[in-house]
């Protein structure tokens, strides 16, 4: 019966969004200003009245026909040229025609992730003076706000996104690390760019891909009966009725679109308006598994794109327990996407498209001990990450350890791991002759009382950014016990001592949740090595309880200014 209810909602909301369904619409993806993937067959969708024949034509030669199908949706496929513009797009039906001007063909990259993702330039260190100096015509922004919804949407709700053309008011607004990641492809590719930024605060990777690709995840399958049962809690006490949770939204929703139709763009004087979202009950919020999906990514769909960039994690990090399972479900969302955005674009975009990913800063008071435990899950969380850039192909790691804030979870200096991202690209995608990555761990040897670490990706040489001597390392023996290290680099190597252990058996690199005050280990070009561990020994007893991570201490200091790293010189 719920569940009943709940469609004819989504029916009514259906109506509300597209009242009358004309005879030829298109997707509000495609718009002026937009940016279509150069040398592909792009797909360009939208809405009619069945059995319509539909041809969209671009200014640069080439022409798509078909028809509505009897569902009312149409979908075409057009082949684009190398980079260039602008253009003008035409979809015409019977008796309609939709000109799309100043269209610019060049690389499009979708950004999607949790706050930090969305985290915007205005907010960062710097992000002002940034914002001042961003005029590039030819680099355009799409940036849709925050939605969810318990079933998949055809299209965002969300009436006043478009493709902007970056400058300083589009820029300040966006998310920083999108931004930098657009901007240095930019500059060094010398086309067109898009960037489409998906983001939404506090959600889980559950919420970002469909439930039934997830629904055998023993933790996922935990999580929804939580939420599910707290649901049924609430609503038997009448605190949380689904039928007023429903009436709310779509009052709510028809004052939106009221307020839009009459030309108003402002909630306030700092905040645009959107369209509203429901928190509760939990089983209709934002937690819940598909739900971030059904309204951010599945409307988006197949849109072409050459890759894809991801920094989300935190949610998922609340326990070690919690935060190595992510290791699962990001390689589950990876495969999913790749196939989801392949198969519905009929084969045009590729089966393993780029996917680079942010591994999750410093937080929380600067290590004391050489390796922290179960009060620590984000050191697993990064672990988790590490291992799917070595099993899963054309993936990337943007590491960002020595970025963060020892109170805020939304550290200011995202600058860096926009950089790094576009570097990942650069040379994975665009074979630029440069390095993408810091110090890479490949093998692990002892002789006698020495553990000797060999690197890949040491660029022009490795280096500590507070000297030759490396202090955060830990090494064990055979007894697990951990004990502070220190190393010396050695060309492509770090040699690893401690007084403590005769006989070495394991190394841990960066084992905490905030290692950025000690000497981390970088390669001249500035990017810094991941955290690492060489053994294989359990994170966690099978039964140990779930140690919750706490917010940071209160006498922490907030950081004011962007933390000294090394120069990035690529």
């Amino acid at each position: 019966m719920q569940m009943t209810r709940i469609l004819i909602f989504c029916l009514l909301s259906i109506f509300i969004i597209n009242p009358l369904i004309a005879e030829i619409r298109v997707n509000k993806l495609f718009c002026d200003h937009m940016v279509l993937q150069q040398e592909m067959k792009v797909a360009v969708w939208g809405t009619g009245t069945a059995n319509q024949r539909v041809s969209v034509l671009g200014s640069w030669g080439k022409t798509s026909e078909g028809s509505v199908d009897e569902d009312g949706r149409w979908k075409l496929f057009l082949q684009t040229p190398s980079h260039g513009g602008p253009y003008t797009l035409s979809i015409q039906g019977e008796k309609t025609e939709i000109q799309i001007k100043d269209v610019l063909i060049g690389e499009v990259w979708l950004c999607a992730g949790q706050s930090n993702m969305g985290w915007s330039l205005g907010q960062t260190f710097l992000g002002d003076e940034e914002a001042q100096k961003s005029e590039h015509p030819n680099y355009r922004i799409f940036k849709s706000q925050r939605e969810h919804w318990h079933e998949p949407l055809e299209e965002s709700r969300d009436r006043l996104a478009s493709w902007k053309k970056c400058n300083a008011e589009t820029a300040s607004k966006t998310s920083a690390v999108s931004y930098y990641f657009g901007k240095k492809l930019h500059q060094e590719l010398g086309i067109p760019i898009g960037i489409i930024v998906q983001a939404f605060a506090g959600t889980p990777i559950e919420g970002w891909m469909p439930w039934e690709i997830q629904n055998e995840d023993p933790r996922t399958v935990v999580h929804k009966k939580e939420l599910d049962d707290l649901s049924q809690r609430l609503a038997e006490r009448g605190r949380e009725s689904l039928e007023k949770s429903m009436a709310k939204f779509e009052k709510e929703l028809s004052l939106y679109n009221q307020r839009i139709d009459k030309g108003e763009t402002m909630k306030s004087k700092l905040r645009v308006l959107s369209p509203p979202i429901i928190t509760k009950p939990a089983n209709l919020g934002h937690q819940y598994p598909q739900h971030i999906y059904n309204a951010m990514i599945h409307p988006i769909r197949p849109f072409g794109i050459r890759g894809m960039i991801w920094y989300q994690g935190e949610r998922n990090s609340k326990t070690v327990q919690q935060a190595s399972n992510y290791k699962n479900q990001l390689a589950l969302l990876i495969e999913y996407y790749r196939s989801s955005w392949f198969e519905n674009s009929e084969g045009n975009m590729e089966k393993d498209f780029p996917f680079f990913f942010t591994q999750l800063p410093s937080w929380h008071a600067e290590q004391k001990k050489p390796v922290e435990g179960l009060e620590s899950p984000w050191v697993v969380n990064r672990e988790m990450m590490r291992h799917v850039t070595q099993q899963v192909p054309k993936t990337g790691m943007a590491v960002s350890i020595d970025t963060g804030d020892a109170v805020s979870l939304h550290p200011k200096n995202k600058k860096p791991i926009g950089i790094r991202h576009a570097y990942l690209a650069l040379k994975q995608v665009y074979n630029f002759d440069l390095v993408d990555y810091g110090p890479r761990y490949e093998k692990f040897r002892v002789n006698e009382n020495l553990a000797e670490i060999e690197f890949s990706s040491i660029g022009s040489g490795i280096m500590g950014d507070k000297g030759d001597l490396i202090d955060s390392f830990a090494l064990a023996g055979e007894d697990k016990v951990w004990h502070w290290a220190s190393g010396k680099i050695q060309g492509n190597k770090v040699v690893v001592s401690s007084p403590e252990v005769n006989k070495p058996v394991a190394v841990r690199y960066a084992w905490a949740m905030n290692p950025s005050k000690r000497n981390l280990l970088y390669n001249k070009e500035g990017i810094p090595a991941s955290p690492f561990r060489t053994d294989d020994w359990p994170l966690f007893e099978m039964d140990a309880e779930e140690v919750m991570i706490g917010k940071p201490a209160k006498d922490l200091p907030k950081s004011t200014s962007d933390w000294s790293r090394p120069l990035m010189t690529q």
